[in-house]
């Protein structure tokens, strides 16, 4: 799980009928301050209608995706499961 910037959607006439009427997002990993940690963009499904510019968390497991998705068929290994608010860290 890991923290990230939605920097886009994916359109995309065709896709696996699997995942049909599921979002694509286009993210990139975040560190705490907001600061894109590497330029490795990837893209994630997206349940829960995040929008570009948003901080999100981002699972980054297969089996984890499929377990959310409720089956197996999906071919996708990352997905948003929540949009973040606020980031407070204790010094």
């Amino acid at each position: 799980m890991f923290l990230a910037k939605v920097k886009g959607n994916i359109v995309s006439s065709h896709k696996n009928e699997h995942l049909n009427g599921h979002k694509l997002m286009l993210v990139r990993e975040i560190d705490l301050n907001g600061n894109f940690i590497n330029n490795k963009d990837m893209v994630s499904l997206d349940l829960i209608d995040s929008g570009i510019g948003d901080k999100v968390i981002v699972v980054k497991d297969g089996f984890s995706v499929k377990q959310i998705l409720g089956h197996q068929n999906a071919p996708a290994n990352t997905i948003i499961v929540g949009i973040v608010d606020n980031i407070e860290v204790e010094e």
